[in-house]
């Protein structure tokens, strides 16, 4: 990742939380049928916790946001006994291919362990061979919300 980008938590008050819930939004608003954009900006902005679950991080490149990523207590509404998620994991598509989305999972990581977490999961269709690579193994796959998916897990002992 370049030295210049910083990983910073992300406030309900702060002016990026607007940008980053249209990232978030435009990625995967689909998976939430009837969500609006202003309600997406008003769940992200109940998910920017102080510490532990829910918390919100932001890649920054001086002022300007590039990446985002969550550790959030629910994020499939078919597995909720599974807890907590490492969610919305997002680059902006011109800042990509440059370690920032691994820099947030392990901020991510960080966090949970931090706060007495250390198995957790998430869901991707289509970027498994990146959380391979940062340790993270398969659960299963199905399909959730007309997607094909697959759950994955992380163990931090």
């Amino acid at each position: 990742m370049q030295s210049d980008i910083a990983l910073q938590r992300l406030s309900a008050d702060d002016p990026n939380a607007e940008i980053v819930a249209g990232w978030t939004f435009a990625a995967w608003g689909h998976l939430h049928p009837g969500l609006t954009q202003e309600q997406a900006i008003e769940r992200l902005k109940a998910e920017c916790g102080q510490a532990g679950v829910p918390s919100i991080f932001v890649a920054m490149q001086g002022r300007t946001p590039v990446g985002t990523a969550s550790l959030i207590a629910d994020d499939m509404s078919i597995r909720r006994e599974l807890t907590p998620w490492l969610a919305s994991v997002f680059v902006v598509p011109e800042w990509r291919g440059q370690g920032i989305a691994s820099a947030l999972v392990r901020r991510v990581e960080a966090e949970a362990v931090e706060n007495g977490f250390e198995h957790f999961y998430l869901y991707t269709p289509d970027q498994q061979a990146l959380y391979r690579r940062l340790g993270w193994q398969a659960l299963e796959s199905l399909e959730y919300r007309g997607e094909t998916v697959t759950v994955m897990s992380r163990q931090l002992t």
